[in-house]
């Protein structure tokens, strides 16, 4: 069986596309120079003849406004920049993750300590934890005894951290599921 390696990869950074020069469709647009200072309300084509003579571009910074605003500025720094700044926006926002904790009826006491230990790992590194309880043949008579054992983990939970349910408990083909995060 062929493995798709490609399906699972992560996107690329996304840099809004700014117009530049002869890309901008407004007849009119607001130009501002490399200094900040505003020139008003000029003619595109005179507009990007400016930014030429100083050896520039012109690069719609706001094309929603009305008319668009342009400034006048070196377009590759500019485009760098902006880069720069998704990159390092990308960079400081965590990716928070799933984590599943597998529990089932019969589970002992040390093992219940093991997965507890597990759960209190993965919410200190500030991910959700799906707790999951699978019941086999017999076991799905007794969902009251299930829920004692996800009950019993989650007051341990709580007892270390603020816990705030994410999915309250649902019951689906014999597997009691439900997902938690720290509060």
């Amino acid at each position: 069986m062929r493995i798709h390696r490609h399906r699972n990869q992560k996107p690329k950074v996304s840099v809004p596309v700014f117009r530049a020069n002869e890309a901008i469709l407004a007849p009119e647009v607001r130009v501002v120079d490399e200094k900040g200072e505003a020139l008003g309300i000029l003619e595109t084509g005179k507009a990007i003849q400016i930014a030429v003579e100083r050896g520039l571009d012109l690069v719609e910074v706001s094309p929603k406004a009305e008319p668009p605003v342009c400034k006048i500025l070196d377009y590759g720094h500019f485009k760098y920049q902006k880069e720069k700044e998704v990159r390092k926006q990308k960079a400081q926002s965590k990716e928070v993750d799933i984590k599943g904790i597998r529990l089932s009826i019969r589970i002992g006491e040390h093992d219940l300590e093991v997965r507890h230990q597990q759960a209190k790992k993965f919410l200190e590194r500030g991910d959700k934890v799906k707790l999951e309880l699978v019941m086999r043949g017999r076991e799905k008579a007794h969902r009251d005894m299930a829920e004692a054992v996800l009950t019993k983990i989650m007051t341990l939970l709580r007892a270390d951290y603020p816990i705030r349910v994410e999915q309250a408990t649902t019951y689906q083909m014999g597997r009691l599921t439900t997902i938690i995060a720290r509060g």
